[in-house]
């Protein structure tokens, strides 16, 4: 690091610091838009984005309609961050936080707001009873590996991501520390995955889903390009564990909806029936399909 840098007495906000989000980071909170959310016909409304903690959301949708839950049936409609679409007086009212994902389920009366990803994951598996075993270990062992992930992503996403991908410039101390953490974290993933199938031991959970977006992506290359440099192939049983995910169909559905970007195969802008999987109904949500 070339300069050192002396924190003022009274931090104060420079609009012009924070990289590839400068234009919609800010130390305040609230709607900045007036605009109704959109509201379709099915049960579950999900606004969202296919970043890690979006995909966990659909993933889980996906997987309960594979099991033939017709109440888990959802529109997603495409929250653009970089837009600023959560700043928006109709996403605030469902997360005051302004984060994707944010799920209003109409079912109830009156409507239920859940927001976290973590949160909308245990509350679906609590209304269709899937996914969360039911006996108490098991169960157990889910919920702590999913708040695992739920503290642990900030290191991967806010931490080594940031620095790492999005930060203005490279700075050696940042990206060492949390570079360390990160494969920290998945040396934790590894030595786990060594003597269980799953996060919860032999039954796929939320747990699952929670973590695969993040450390499975990461495994993978998909995530950061940051493969190569955190030598991601030494940490075999995470490698195997994302490719047996992968390969779920619920799961090659779910990483597609609120996608906006990469191949055009690999997008569904909006999801507001299973139809819209189908080619030529994604041609018609997705202005860059070919």
């Amino acid at each position: 690091m070339s300069d050192v840098y002396t924190p003022p007495k009274v931090w104060t906000w420079d609009s012009e610091n924070g990289g590839a989000f400068a234009n919609i980071n800010r130390p305040t909170a609230g709607a900045r838009e007036e605009k109704a959310r959109s509201v379709g016909k099915h049960p579950l409304q999900l606004y969202s984005l296919a970043t890690p903690n979006g995909v966990k959301v659909t993933i889980m949708l996906e997987e309960l309609l594979a099991k033939g839950h017709k109440g888990a049936e959802y529109d997603a409609w495409l929250a653009n961050i970089r837009e600023g679409a959560q700043f928006t007086s109709g996403f605030v009212e469902v997360n005051p936080n302004s984060k994707i994902p944010a799920l209003m389920d109409e079912s109830t009366s009156p409507p239920t707001r859940v927001f976290e990803s973590g949160s909308i994951l245990l509350y679906l598996a609590e209304k269709f009873g899937e996914f969360l075993p039911k006996d108490h270990k098991a169960r157990t062992e889910a919920m702590n590996w999913l708040f695992w992930q739920m503290g642990s992503a900030p290191y991967l996403g806010g931490g080594f991501g940031h620095f790492y991908a999005y930060a203005p410039e490279k700075w050696q101390y940042p990206i060492d520390r949390f570079a360390m953490e990160t494969k920290r974290q998945l040396d934790v993933l590894d030595q786990h995955l060594a003597k269980n199938a799953y996060f919860a031991g032999d039954e796929y959970s939320i747990a699952d889903m929670a973590i695969w977006p993040w450390y499975g992506a990461l495994v993978k290359g998909v995530l950061y390009e940051a493969a190569e440099f955190l030598s991601v192939h030494e940490y075999k049983n995470v490698v195997a564990w994302a490719d047996k995910i992968a390969e779920r169909p619920a799961v090659q559905r779910g990483r597609k909806v609120n996608r906006a970007w990469g191949e055009p195969s690999s997008q569904l802008l909006e999801r507001h029936d299973a139809e819209d999987f189908d080619t030529k109904t994604m041609d018609k949500l997705n202005p860059n399909a070919s």
